[in-house]
């Protein structure tokens, strides 16, 4: 039985960068698992299970625009220091979550600062890489 549209799917995975660097797996946790075409995956990977049997595995790579996009500079915000909380301290890497449109939490990264400002990445931290995926699907329901 090959995985379809709309089939809840199980997988093993382990997602690598160009360099080799390991960014998550789900091999030392329980797979993973999804509905395939409903939107909750990206879109690469949810591709990439498409036409699989229980067993296969397979190895690809998902560019950036079928990943997580390419890093957008509207995504980059400048703050005022006038404007950053008394009980923040800003330094280059710190990870701060803003309240986004519609009240959703927004993760951002301190990128840059000088005397009168801090600059936050809302970039996703995948945002323009390709991504390397090894897929095992162990489950179709």
């Amino acid at each position: 039985m090959q995985a379809k549209k709309g089939d809840a799917v199980s997988v093993h995975y382990t997602g690598r960068l160009e360099d080799g660097s390991v960014f998550d797996s789900s091999v030392s946790r329980s797979p993973l698992s999804f509905t395939l075409g409903d939107g909750n995956m990206i879109k690469g990977f949810d591709a990439a299970v498409y036409g699989m049997v229980i067993g296969d595995k397979k190895t690809v790579t998902i560019p950036a625009v079928e990943a997580y996009g390419e890093r957008r500079q509207d995504m980059m915000i400048d703050v005022p220091l006038t404007q950053v909380p008394p009980d923040i301290t800003p330094e280059i890497g710190l990870q701060l979550v803003l309240q986004g449109g519609g009240g959703q939490p927004m993760p951002v990264t301190v990128v840059f600062m000088d005397e009168e400002k801090i600059t936050l990445d809302a970039n996703h931290e995948l945002a323009g890489k390709d991504l390397i995926f090894d897929i095992e699907l162990v489950g179709i329901n």
